[in-house]
């Protein structure tokens, strides 16, 4: 097994990390200043780096930290490091976990948490076959740029054990981008629990999340054990945390705080160790400031946040998806896409996302008799333009319109034809009053 390295001017932080990892059968080479730990980095391959954020006397802004993580991922930008952090340098350990850090320590840390996290990242390092990280993908689809940053910062986050936020439209494949964050953590051979925040009523809320002592409620006669006590040691996946009553942010915010919980009809405390993915099509910052959604919680479910583009921003993922649904629906007539097919997938809107995307190909594949399918099995609508204001005979204004013509009024086209932001799209169609209606696909 590969040893890890801590990098600390504290010799009294080496020493406890030393023996509590020399209890544990875990190796481990120590550096008390960045140029005596970037040289030991330099000269050996270790599994795991564990590092202060502070080396100098006075120094509480973390800046050494930051500066010596940048220089270790430069060496090796997918080896995984802990920082060892203060509340004074926390900010900056935040902002370093975004930027791929598996996690910050507070002082004082978890032992067992922390043995458990570096055994399994050594275990991985061992599987790594010549130090290169293969990432699980989790039978994603793409090709888009848009989507290969999102991917490469869902696999960079991975590594850490930080909550995650994903954020996006419904049908953009949030849980897809969930599975890919699983597959490529220390957690990836545990358990992975979906639970859809949003459909739990408050009257089994407590139950379903917590879990249930025989005969805590009317007709309950057997144990029911909880997603938390589900996913310990694992992940567990907060679907349309959004649409989670006041009362579930309440008793949810209760248990990231303190990791315990007790189940329904029993006054035994019990511990859980998950990391909380959750997702959500809400405006979270719009809900806070109208009070229907918990600041803290909030902030406990957003170290890092993740946004999934709407499909219509992502324009060269919709024939690879539309070719991969088709492969994977396909039952005993094969069908391709004809080249109108592809044309007016393309010029599509997609308001329904991905999930309309594969509804659409179904459906095509389930009403076209003959091998190819075309346009009209598709059985989309295309929007055309209405114009509230025709007299608008500003030169920007005809424009606009041309370029939402000739993208047969996709919005995301029409901006990059024009070579603006969609949302500075948006702001001159409001301004030259120019709308658009939906008609049948030709």
């Amino acid at each position: 097994m590969l040893p890890v390295l801590i990098i600390d001017d504290n010799d009294a932080v080496c020493m406890a990390l030393q023996v509590l990892f020399d209890i544990h059968d875990i190796s481990c080479e120590t550096a008390s200043s960045p140029q005596e730990g970037l040289a030991l980095a330099k000269k050996k391959r270790f599994g795991v780096i564990i590092q202060d954020m502070n080396f100098t006397e006075d120094s509480t802004s973390g800046e050494e930290g930051a500066a010596l993580f940048h220089n270790l991922r430069a060496l090796d930008d997918c080896i995984p490091i802990f920082l060892i952090t203060a509340w004074t340098s926390l900010e900056t350990a935040v902002k370093l976990v975004k930027e791929g850090a598996h996690d910050y320590l507070g002082k004082p840390w978890d032992d067992t948490k922390l043995v458990e996290d570096v055994k399994s990242l050594l275990a991985i390092a061992e599987r790594q076959d010549g130090g290169g990280f293969q990432a699980d993908l989790a039978g994603m689809i793409f090709a888009d740029p848009a989507t290969n940053r999102l991917v490469e910062s869902a696999l960079q986050i991975a590594k850490s054990d930080v909550p995650v936020l994903i954020t996006g439209p419904n049908g953009s494949g949030k849980d897809m981008l969930a599975h890919v964050v699983q597959a490529n953590s220390a957690r990836a051979s545990q358990p992975f629990v979906k639970v859809n925040a949003g459909g739990l009523p408050n009257e089994l809320l407590e139950s379903e999340l917590f879990g249930a002592e025989p005969g805590a409620f009317t007709g309950s006669r057997k144990l029911r054990v909880g997603r938390f006590e589900e996913a310990n040691g694992g992940t567990l996946f907060l679907d349309e945390i959004g649409n989670l009553s006041a009362e579930g942010q309440m008793k949810l915010l209760r248990v990231l705080q303190s990791g315990e919980f007790s189940r329904l009809g029993s006054n035994k405390v019990m511990k859980t160790d998950v990391r909380v993915i959750s997702a959500t099509n809400s405006n979270l910052p719009q809900a806070i400031r109208e009070g229907s959604f918990r600041q803290d919680l909030y902030f406990r479910l957003n170290v890092v946040e993740l946004n999934a583009p709407a499909l219509a921003d992502r324009g060269a993922d919709i024939l690879p998806l539309a070719k991969h649904f088709l492969e994977t629906l396909q039952a005993t007539s094969p069908k391709t896409l004809g080249p109108d097919a592809e044309q007016a997938l393309l010029a599509y809107s997609w308001p329904g996302n991905i999930r309309e995307l594969r509804n659409r190909i179904q459906r095509a594949m389930l009403m076209c008799k003959t091998p190819v399918i075309g346009a009209l099995d598709l059985d989309l609508q295309a929007p055309t333009l209405v114009e509230s204001d025709p007299g608008a005979n500003n030169s920007e204004a005809r424009e606009v319109r041309q370029a939402l013509d000739d993208a047969r009024g996709n919005v995301s086209r029409a901006a990059a034809i024009l070579g603006i932001s969609r949302q500075a799209l948006y702001r001159r169609m409001d301004k030259y009053g120019i709308v658009w209606e939906k008609r049948r696909q030709i």
